[in-house]
């Protein structure tokens, strides 16, 4: 198996920071649609624990965050072979202390790259 492909690394950091651009604009549409649609999608995060697709979507709808700023660093994303990559970063927000990480899992499936699995958390 291949480690980093360099063009596949780049189909994934386009992936990671489509999302982080919804992410930032909270545009619940573009981050469902970068989820992938299943049962076994799962979130772990401060607010608790999501699974299912359906679940996350209402959990992102819920909130009425608005978009907000974040700076990323330390940002590192590993591909093993065309279809599987993970992604795990820090942040720091202007308005809060601390630093959050957050580690994804992406899987290329039929329709693109998917998130299929992620973890954030907070450390003050």
């Amino acid at each position: 198996m291949e480690i980093n492909i360099p063009e596949i690394v780049a189909e994934v950091t386009e992936a990671f920071m489509a999302y982080e651009k919804a992410l930032l604009a909270n545009d619940v549409d573009m981050i469902d649609e970068l989820f992938w649609n299943d049962e076994k999608t799962l979130r772990y995060g401060p607010n608790g624990t999501v699974v299912s697709h359906d679940a996350l979507s209402a959990f992102r709808r819920s909130r009425d965050i608005g978009p907000w700023v974040r700076t990323l660093k330390d940002t590192h994303i590993v591909t093993f072979g065309r279809d599987f990559a993970v992604a795990n970063t820090e942040s720091t927000r202007p308005t809060a202390e601390g630093i959050s990480r957050q580690s994804q899992t992406w899987v290329r499936m039929p329709e693109g790259w998917r998130i299929v699995s992620a973890h954030v958390s907070d450390q003050p």
